[in-house]
């Protein structure tokens, strides 16, 4: 995360491996192949993150077997210890990186303490949770943050329990102490060295009317944090465009079929989309520039050929006066610059000239 040039391609493997280790193998092998920067998983314990009367969200609904409730479903959706394990054997073999979503504040405490993760990234549902962020922020970890659903009066109270998380670590917690970190200078400094956070709409898919990509620079001024986006839109052109804007960090979802069963298949990427979209990212990137508007390097030899000068209109002889009858202004552009036009007009020519001609 140090390298601010280059855009953080986090490949959302999420629950699409449908429980199955092999599925989630073929997983990382693609996002390694799209050449994506991380593939995330997510680790949770159905008991710890839902009630088992909770109901699903239409888009889940609309996904999974109509019988089965959010638990039954998360339930299926588990990450053992073994499959942690084989799964961050694989990304090391794979030359990617793993990443998860803890969903709860004994996740986060999982995978730090059993895997020592660098990196963690807190889900739009976890934004109004303080155990699972105040437990993030004490591990001194970096940390991605998602914003779905969100005010911005939610992201400033999530920042303010991560700027207490990374500065204090005896006084107790409370609204009062919560805002006084986020108020302090050391604070402040700690979110803005360790925190990104994603703008995203938590809709599968999310209508491209309801992206609101601005929401992005709007997050920007109010905290000074850098920013990202999380995508959930269908194909690859919003977070192209996301890019462009300034995104630091894209996570998408992929899969392996869209037509698989699983409440997050619909909405994804299947391979050759997730590598499109990080080719079109790179182009994107290397599309920024340095905003310094000059000539570039493969457009100088352009310059004489598709610039103008002043030139002869019809022969002149010498001593007779320039005007808008007998000059005009022409390709190649070495000779005199044409904003010099009005100042020749009313000029003794000093010599001949041919049709043409520069003057």
């Amino acid at each position: 995360m140090n390298d601010e040039s280059k855009t953080i391609i986090i490949a959302e493997a999420g629950v699409n491996h449908n429980g199955s280790l092999e599925r989630a193998y073929d997983m990382i092998d693609i996002a390694a192949e799209a050449g994506a920067d991380y593939v995330k998983f997510q680790s949770f314990r159905a008991d710890h993150l839902v009630t088992r009367t909770a109901a699903k969200a239409e888009y889940q609904k609309r996904q999974t077997t109509a019988s089965e409730s959010q638990f039954e479903m998360l339930k299926a959706l588990e990450l053992n210890d073994e499959m942690h394990v084989r799964l961050i054997d694989r990304c090391k073999a794979k030359s990617i990186e793993f990443l998860s979503t803890p969903f709860d504040h004994l996740s986060v405490r999982y995978l730090v303490n059993n895997f020592n993760l660098s990196l963690l990234k807190i889900s739009s549902g976890d934004l109004t949770n303080p155990l699972v962020l105040l437990e993030a922020a004490r591990t001194g970890k970096k940390l991605i943050i998602s914003t779905g659903m969100a005010m911005m009066s939610d992201i400033e109270n999530a920042l303010s329990v991560l700027a207490y998380g990374y500065v204090y670590t005896n006084e107790q917690p409370s609204r009062k102490a919560f805002k006084s970190a986020w108020m302090s200078r050391a604070g402040r400094i700690a979110v803005m060295r360790n925190v990104i956070i994603l703008h995203c709409t938590t809709e599968y898919p999310t209508p491209f009317e309801d992206v609101n990509l601005k929401a992005m620079k709007s997050i920007y001024s109010a905290f000074g944090v850098p920013v990202g986006y999380s995508d959930h839109t269908l194909g690859i052109a919003v977070p192209v465009a996301a890019v462009a804007m300034g995104a630091r960090v894209i996570e998408k979802h992929f899969t392996l079929d869209k037509d698989l069963d699983g409440p997050d298949h619909a909405a994804s990427l299947e391979p050759d989309e997730l590598k499109r979209m990080v080719e079109a990212i790179r182009i994107a990137e290397r599309a920024m520039g340095t905003g310094v508007k000059t000539p570039a390097a493969s457009e100088l030899n352009n310059i004489e050929i598709a610039r103008k000068s002043i030139v002869a209109s019809e022969p002149i002889v010498k001593g007779e006066i320039f005007t808008p009858e007998n000059i005009a202004i022409k390709r190649p552009g070495c000779g005199l610059d044409p904003m010099s036009y009005w100042d020749l007009l009313g000029s003794e020519s000093e010599r001949d000239y041919v049709r043409d001609q520069l003057i």
